[in-house]
C-alpha cells in the first residue's frame, strides 16, 4: 500500500448531535489514515436541506476537537479538493446524473408525493423497485414523446437508478470478505431529487471518486445501501477506481439487543453523544460525554475499544500507541455492547495517569463552575492527593473543594453516635497544642495526634473519623493528616472548634 495514496474520509450530515457511533467511525478512519502517514478529510452531507440543523456543522467540528482529531482537510481547514460542502457542490452532480439517463443505466420519475403516498396505502411494503416502475410515471413507462414535453414544461421530477433484475452484485468487505446482494431485492434509489440535489447515493460516489478517496469505512448499516453503491462506481468510473471499503460493527445497547440510541442513554442515564448537544427548535439538552466529566483521552480510548482490540490484553492507550497498534484485522465483526461502567473506569484509569499539569486547567475550570476558587499556592498539591479518588472531572468539587472552602455542612451525627464528654475535652485540648506545634507536615501530625490520644487515654482509631468530618464536612478524602497540612494551621484549628461547637 501506498502510503501517500491513503485517503479517508468521514462525512456526517449535520442533522444533530454526535453519537457515539460516529465519533468511533471518525476516529477509526483517523487511526488508519495516521497509521498510513495517509489524509483524514472531513465532508460535510447537507443535501438534505430539510434535515439541516442550525449550528450542527459547528458542533460536529467542536467535537473532533475536544476528541483532540483535526482533519486534514475539510469546510473550515480547506484543501485541494475544495469544497468540502455538498451543498457547494450542487452543480457538479447533475451530470454524472444526466449521463447515467442516456445511457439507461438510471430514468425520470414524475411521480408525485400523493401519488406514491398512495401507493404506499394500498401496498404497504411498497418499494419502488423493478417490478412497481412498469406501472408508474417515469421515463421507462412513457414515450419519449411525453418524457420530452414533461422536461420541457419543467415539470417537477427526480432521477433513479436502473436496478438490474436478478444480478448478483460483490464486494470485498475488509473487515467482513466477500459480501454479495441480489440486485431484485434493492430498490431504485432517487440519485437527484427534484431541488436538483443528489441525494447521499450519487453524492458519496461523485465525491469518493473527486476527492480521491482510497478506502471508506462506515457503519454497518450503510451495507444495504452498497449495491447501489457499487453500480454507480461500475457505472460512472469504473470498479477499479472505488475505493476498499469496511463496514464498521454496531454500537449496541448495554444488553446487546438493537443498536445503542439516545433513547438507551435518557433510560439508563448516560450520555450518547460526545458533547452537550442542544436542539435548536425544542432547546432539550442531549448529554455528552465532555459536560459529564469525561477527559477527552479517556472519551478516544473506550471508543477505540468498542470493537477492537490488538490482540493483547493491554487495555489503556494513548493516541499516538491507537495509531501504532491500529489495524482493521482487529476489528470485531459483531456488535460491541457499550458498558457504561467501562466507560467509567477508563476516564478514572486516565484521571489517573494524568499529569498534575493535564488535570490542572480542567480542575480550575470544574471548581470555578462551583463557585470554588483555587489557591494557585496548594492547588498541584491538592490535584495530585485527589485525583486517584476522582471517576469524573466533576468529582473534583467533592474531593478538593474543601481545601479551599470550609465545609458549609458538617455531617455532625456520625460523630455523635459515639461521642463522649472525653471526647470533647480531648479536641478542646488538640486545638490548643496545635497552636504551637511547629513541624507541620502529615507524618508528623499524625504522630502528634496519636501520641496526644494515647496520653489522653483514647484509642487513635476512635478519633480520626471525627476529626475528618471536622476538616472535610464528611467520610471521604485522602489522608486526614495531608488534609490538615495542606490546608495549614489556623484553619485546620477553626475548623475543629467549628465543629465542637455544633455537638
Amino acid at each position: 500500500m501506498s502510503n501517500n495514496n491513503v485517503r479517508v474520509r468521514f462525512a456526517p450530515s449535520p442533522t444533530g448531535g454526535l453519537h457515539l457511533g460516529g465519533v468511533r467511525t471518525v476516529l477509526f478512519n483517523y487511526l488508519f489514515a495516521k497509521k498510513h502517514g495517509g489524509k483524514f478529510i472531513l465532508r460535510i452531507e447537507d443535501t438534505d436541506q430539510s434535515r439541516f440543523v442550525a449550528g450542527a456543522e459547528e458542533y460536529i467540528f467542536n467535537c473532533l476537537e475536544w476528541c483532540g482529531i483535526v482533519p486534514d482537510e475539510s469546510p473550515k481547514h480547506g484543501g485541494v479538493h475544495a469544497p468540502y460542502r455538498q451543498s457547494e457542490r450542487k452543480d457538479l452532480y447533475k451530470q454524472y446524473a444526466d449521463k447515467l439517463v442516456q445511457e439507461g443505466k438510471a430514468y425520470y420519475a414524475f411521480d408525485t408525493a400523493a401519488e406514491l403516498e398512495e401507493k404506499r396505502k394500498s401496498s404497504p411494503n411498497f418499494q419502488y423497485n423493478n417490478v412497481t416502475r412498469k406501472e408508474l410515471k417515469n421515463s421507462l413507462t412513457l414515450s419519449a414523446e411525453e418524457v420530452k414535453e414533461l422536461l420541457d414544461s419543467n415539470v417537477a421530477h427526480v432521477i433513479r437508478i436502473n436496478m438490474p433484475t436478478d444480478e448478483s452484485v460483490s464486494f470485498n468487505d475488509l473487515i467482513r470478505g466477500e459480501v454479495s446482494f441480489n440486485t431484485s431485492q434493492v430498490d431504485d434509489k432517487v440519485l437527484l431529487k427534484a431541488d436538483g440535489m443528489p441525494t447521499y447515493h450519487l453524492a458519496v460516489v461523485v465525491d469518493d471518486f473527486l476527492m480521491e478517496i482510497s478506502h471508506a469505512f462506515r457503519g454497518e448499516e450503510w451495507l444495504p445501501s452498497a449495491p447501489v453503491h457499487i453500480l454507480l462506481w461500475k457505472y460512472l468510473f469504473g470498479l477499479d477506481k472505488m475505493p476498499q471499503w469496511a463496514h464498521l460493527p454496531l454500537i449496541l445497547k448495554p444488553d446487546g439487543n438493537g443498536k445503542l440510541s439516545k433513547r438507551d442513554g435518557d433510560r439508563l442515564g448516560f450520555p450518547v453523544f460526545a458533547m452537550d448537544w442542544i436542539d435548536p427548535k425544542t432547546n432539550e439538552i442531549n448529554a455528552g460525554f465532555k459536560e459529564k466529566g469525561f477527559i477527552p483521552e479517556a472519551f478516544v480510548n473506550m471508543l477505540a475499544m468498542l470493537g477492537w482490540n490488538d490482540g493483547t490484553d493491554k487495555e489503556i492507550f494513548t493516541i499516538e500507541e491507537l495509531i501504532a497498534s491500529f489495524s482493521l484485522e482487529r476489528v470485531h465483526k459483531p456488535g460491541a455492547k457499550f458498558d457504561y461502567e467501562k466507560a467509567k473506569w477508563y476516564n478514572h484509569e486516565w484521571i489517573k495517569k494524568l499529569s498534575v499539569d493535564s488535570l490542572r486547567p480542567l480542575v480550575i475550570a470544574e471548581l470555578e463552575k462551583n463557585s470554588i476558587k483555587s489557591n494557585s499556592t496548594i492547588l498541584d498539591n491538592v490535584i495530585d492527593q485527589v485525583k486517584d479518588r476522582c471517576t469524573f472531572i466533576s468529582d473534583f468539587v467533592l474531593q478538593a473543594g474543601f481545601f479551599f472552602n470550609r465545609p458549609t455542612t458538617i455531617d455532625t451525627p456520625s460523630i455523635q453516635t459515639k461521642w463522649a464528654e472525653n471526647k470533647t475535652t480531648f479536641f478542646n485540648d488538640y486545638t490548643v497544642a496545635l497552636a504551637d506545634f511547629e513541624d507541620w507536615n502529615g507524618p508528623s501530625l499524625e504522630a502528634h495526634f496519636k501520641q496526644l490520644a494515647t496520653d489522653a487515654q483514647i484509642k487513635p482509631g476512635e478519633l480520626m473519623l471525627p476529626l475528618r468530618i471536622m476538616l472535610v464536612g464528611g467520610k471521604f478524602g485522602p489522608h486526614v493528616f495531608d488534609i490538615a497540612a495542606v490546608i495549614g494551621k489556623e484553619e485546620t484549628i477553626a475548623r475543629i472548634k467549628n465543629t465542637i461547637a455544633l455537638l
